[in-house]
């Protein structure tokens, strides 16, 4: 009688076999094809809500994951929306905007991937973004080009959609007026009796596509009064603020509008600091309306931004991704309204 060895124990470093859907569908005893509704999300086909269970249970336990590349084969496209990462420092408002928008998409069945263009700009940073096949670019402030946008769409992209002051052939628009918001605040001071006016401009690099719009929205707003616009370029840092609070004297200034909440609350305490009253020498204004704004004493004054639904921005994604021939869609977002507290 020839006794069979027993096999040598497995090496826990030995690369393990990587579980298929023929395995998922083996374990919850269901077909293939069942197996592949149930994971992309299909809703053409009716599964019930246990097998539905049981598949990704299955799945679960065998640690399978659906491959893209062969979802994308099959659609015709992938499913990868592509967020270039903004060049500008992400603020809270904006960090919950992107927050929401992510989320939207996941429930239509897109993977949200950010990509970082560091050192790219422009169509140079498009032909990056086109080596990874999205199906949709989002474009927040860039400075895109119809070029980009059209190596974007021979590259498979079926949505390119901007976010900015300004709409680029080709491409769907997120229209931000920016220059409305200078002109909310400074209106407000001009209101309130102010008329020399100073004006933040972060010296942080990017976030002049914001910056200078909100200056020449302010220069507008008191155009042909008695008023004045002053530009006061500011870093981001304590040292920097309390330079500036220290000439505010001599600059003669009675109000500023300081770009926004953060860039405020930083030029505040440093006004305060110099023996300066709120608002009685130094009436202040920010935008953003940010929770810590209201915890100040006195309490900030700023402009609400209404930014865009981050599910109506996926609805749009998704329109253009079965539509992709139709003419791009124009949209004003970026509502501003003045809230008025103590420190204005």
């Amino acid at each position: 009688m020839v006794q069979i060895p027993n096999p040598p124990p497995s090496d826990p470093s030995a690369p393990r076999s990587v579980p298929t859907s023929a395995d998922v569908a083996r374990l919850a005893g269901v077909s293939r094809a069942t197996v592949s509704y149930v994971l992309n999300n299909t809703g053409t086909v009716r599964i019930s809500e246990p097998t539905r269970r049981r598949v990704r249970e299955a799945a679960r336990q065998l640690g399978y994951v659906p491959h893209a590349a062969a979802r994308s084969l099959r659609a015709g496209h992938s499913r990868m929306v592509l967020m270039p990462a903004p060049s500008f420092p992400a603020g809270p408002l904006y960090s919950r905007f992107l927050s929401e928008l992510q989320w939207a998409l996941g429930r239509l069945d897109y993977t949200v991937v950010q990509y970082g263009t560091v050192g790219l700009r422009g169509d140079e940073a498009a032909r990056a973004w086109a080596e990874l096949r999205p199906v949709a670019v989002l474009a927040p402030g860039s400075d895109l080009g119809p070029q980009g946008v059209e190596v974007l769409k021979r590259s498979g992209a079926r949505a390119v959609v901007t976010l900015g002051p300004e709409a680029v052939d080709g491409a769907h628009a997120l229209l931000t007026d920016q220059a409305g918001v200078g002109r909310s605040a400074t209106r407000h001071l001009y209101d309130r009796g102010r008329r020399r006016i100073g004006v933040v401009v972060p010296a942080e690099g990017g976030l002049d596509v914001f910056s200078a719009p909100r200056l020449a929205g302010a220069r507008e707003a008191v155009s042909g009064t008695d008023a004045t616009v002053t530009e006061l370029p500011l870093a981001y840092d304590e040292g920097d603020a309390a330079r500036l609070a220290a000439r505010w004297r001599p600059l003669g200034l009675d109000a500023v509008f300081a770009y926004n909440d953060e860039y405020a609350m930083l030029l505040m305490r440093a006004l305060q600091d110099e023996g300066l009253d709120i608002p009685g020498h130094a009436a202040v204004i920010g935008a953003d309306d940010l929770m810590l704004g209201r915890l100040l004493r006195p309490r900030l004054s700023t402009v609400h931004l209404e930014l865009p639904a981050g599910r109506d921005l996926a609805a749009l994604v998704d329109r253009a991704v079965h539509a992709p021939g139709a003419a791009p869609e124009r949209h004003k977002v970026l509502g501003a309204t003045v809230v008025h507290r103590e420190s204005s």
